[in-house]
């Protein structure tokens, strides 16, 4: 249940939040559901906290620390978590769609199911991340990390993929037409079964890669 003795207290500014996180380390969070939209957020300690259900829409939250946080089902359209920690946080059904997480850390995250959509993703570390079944349509990911991560049955429909590293990476059904992986590093990843029709994989590496049973229509060339 949320806590919104917590919440008042976020509400009132993050200095007085961060400093009576610091000094309670041990005390858990819980402000699920609770109304955050535009606040702002920027620089907030909600490591682990339990942020389920909870409107941070068009929120402030550049450079937070959300890491290990569970935000499953939480409104983060729109907001701006640029350089934000969210390493490890369970994002599973969130709402991120047009959010901005230029140069976020999202490694080790559960994002099933999410919605990325026209979000700004550029830099991110999505490392070792779960996005099977997430919408990343739309998505700037150039020069973004996802190496070793889940990205089966995701909708990467004309996302940019421009020098991201995805390598050993797995987009078995995904949706990937008119992705652009130019220059991408594909190495070991699993393309079984995706959709690449239209793609543009110019100057990709794709040398270990799965790419058996996909659809290769008007692509683009490779290496």
């Amino acid at each position: 249940m949320a806590n919104q003795e917590q919440i008042d207290r976020l509400l009132r500014g993050v200095s007085e939040w961060n400093a009576w996180r610091e000094t309670n380390p041990a005390q858990s969070v819980d402000i699920s559901g609770a109304d955050l939209s535009a606040e702002d957020l920027a620089g907030a300690n909600l490591s682990e906290a339990n942020c389920s259900g909870a409107d941070f829409s068009d929120a402030d939250l550049e450079g937070a620390n959300l890491s290990g946080a569970n935000c499953s089902g939480a409104d983060l359209s729109g907001a701006d978590l640029e350089g934000a920690n969210l390493s490890g946080a369970n994002c599973s059904g969130a709402d991120l769609s047009g959010a901005d997480l230029e140069g976020a850390n999202l490694s080790g995250a559960n994002c099933s199911g999410a919605d990325f959509s026209g979000a700004d993703l550029e830099g991110v570390n999505l490392s070792e991340a779960n996005c099977s079944g997430a919408d990343l349509s739309g998505a700037d990911l150039e020069g973004a990390n996802l190496s070793g991560a889940n990205c089966s049955g995701a909708d990467l429909s004309g996302s940019d993929l421009e020098r991201a590293n995805l390598t050993n990476a797995n987009f078995s059904g995904a949706d990937l037409g008119g992705a652009d992986f130019e220059g991408a590093n594909l190495t070991g990843a699993n393309l079984s079964g995706a959709d690449l029709e239209g793609a543009n994989l110019s100057g990709a590496n794709c040398s270990g890669a799965d790419l058996s049973g996909t659809e290769l229509s008007g692509l683009t060339g490779s290496s």
